[in-house]
């Protein structure tokens, strides 16, 4: 794991009530999120950038609000259809088969 050195202001650890250690996890589970919200990285791996495991991840999105399923609208309608179409195909399966006129 690779380690990274920030400046912050003096004040900074007083002002939001953290301890460094506090303020660099914050940090980490910040930019998961922002990062996973943009689309930029997997839930696994902001996770592992949080420090968390999938299932803390997910608690942590719900607090920030941040929807869990990155998915576009047209993406979500084209598994909407393809469920749509499979369903049909596996009920006329099951359908009596028509064996000509009468």
């Amino acid at each position: 794991m690779k380690t990274i050195t920030i400046e912050v202001p003096d004040d900074a650890f007083a002002t939001l009530r953290r301890s460094p250690e506090e303020f660099a996890r914050d940090l980490r589970l910040a930019g998961a999120i922002h990062w996973y919200g943009q689309g930029f990285i997997s839930q696994d791996k902001a996770a592992s950038i949080a420090g968390l495991d999938r299932t803390d991840f997910l608690f942590a999105l719900a607090h920030a609000r941040i929807d869990a399923f990155q998915i576009s609208d047209e993406e979500l309608k084209g598994e909407v259809e393809l469920g749509l179409q499979a369903r049909r195909e596996r009920l006329a399966a099951h359908l009596p088969h028509e064996t000509g006129a009468h």
